[in-house]
């Protein structure tokens, strides 16, 4: 009766040891994380470095940006100047169509630097 009661004891315990070592091979969770999802610190370090890249393209923009507004300023400044000439040559009688071109250009342009000086929101 002993014996059968020790044959019934170790049977019992494989048996459990083998559904437990079974249960956690399949249950384990491994190292690598599951698609979609990456490591916390990983991904930290990644949206680090994206913010520094946005924050490097959005510098270098604004760095175009005040660049173009220099050079549109200068030729604002070139076309007024010589709106100004056409003006002074012109007569109180007649006005060139030079003059109304020049005028809208610089409108335009005056626009457009206005605009870019808000930026781009």
């Amino acid at each position: 009766m002993r014996f059968r009661l020790m044959v019934w004891i170790l049977s019992f315990c494989f048996l459990a040891v083998f559904c437990v070592s079974g249960r956690t091979q399949t249950g384990r969770h491994t190292a690598t994380p599951p698609p979609g999802r990456t490591d916390p610190t990983v991904a930290s370090d990644m949206d680090e470095g994206q913010r520094r890249l946005a924050r490097e393209m959005a510098k270098k923009a604004n760095l175009e940006r005040q660049a173009q507004l220099k050079n549109d300023t200068d030729r604002l400044l070139r076309l007024s100047q010589e709106l100004k000439d056409y003006v002074d040559k012109s007569n109180e009688n007649m006005l060139s169509l030079d003059v109304l071109k020049k005028a809208e250009e610089i409108e335009k342009l005056a626009r457009s630097v206005k605009d870019k000086m808000k930026g781009p929101n």
